[in-house]
């Protein structure tokens, strides 16, 4: 009788205080168990020096791609306009991106985009803090192309992806694997002599003109800053 009516009385105090008692004994018998407070802090210093860490990481990933960028820059043409890839559509990664700096900044239609190691695309769009950029590795987007030890020229389009198509206007080129290419100098939307890449292979059989692919130099894949060069003006042709 008498551990019934303690059985009573535990539960009409469970229910009268919604299970406060119950989470106060399970903190009291769990405490021994528990960091001490010196034990806290010493985790919450360690996430945060953590934390540290990792941003420390990215900020210098990110500041040793702004330096090849800014030496590439000044080897090729002295000159330009770095700016940050602010935007870049998932459906359309290969095809577009909109670069932080706009006609305020002197940026306007046909300016020329590259990116370290070589030519990305040119600018489609502007507003005044914001361009838009249609890079080489849209299919859409041609280039003229000369392969640079035998003079060999064409044109270029994108495949979207890492690598392009050029295809030759004679039948027979002199071109080979490892052959860099570069822009066209009867090029009217690019200036001379800017890197695109390197043959991968050649289909001479390809009808109606033979073709190579080429592994574009510049990391279209994963951009984060460009150089907008605008010295040159926009034509009708690649």
């Amino acid at each position: 009788m008498g551990l019934g009516v303690l059985a009573l009385v535990g539960a009409w105090t469970i229910r009268q205080t919604q299970g406060a008692t119950l989470a106060e004994l399970y903190r009291w018998l769990t405490l021994p168990l528990q960091p001490q407070a010196e034990q806290q802090q010493a985790i919450l210093e360690n996430a945060q020096l953590s934390e540290l860490q990792q941003r420390l990481i990215e900020l210098d990933a990110q500041n040793q791609e702004l330096q090849r960028l800014l030496n590439y820059t000044q080897a090729q043409t002295g000159e330009g306009i770095v700016a940050p890839v602010i935007g870049r559509s998932a459906d359309r990664w290969w095809e577009q991106i909109v670069v932080g700096r706009g006609r305020e900044h002197g940026i306007r239609i046909g300016s020329v985009v590259s990116g370290t190691g070589g030519i990305v695309g040119r600018v489609i769009q502007v507003t005044p803090n914001t361009s838009r950029v249609l890079l080489v590795s849209d299919p859409t987007s041609q280039v003229g192309a000369t392969v640079s030890r035998s003079r060999v020229m064409g044109f270029m389009r994108g495949r979207s992806g890492s690598q392009a198509v050029m295809e030759f206007f004679e039948k027979d080129p002199n071109v080979q694997p490892g052959d860099v290419v570069a822009t066209s100098p009867y090029s009217q939307l690019f200036p001379p002599g800017l890197p695109i890449g390197r043959v991968v292979s050649i289909d001479f059989e390809k009808s109606p003109a033979p073709e190579a692919v080429i592994e574009l130099a510049a990391p279209v894949d994963y951009l984060e800053w460009v150089t907008i060069t605008t010295s040159l003006e926009g034509g009708a042709n690649p």
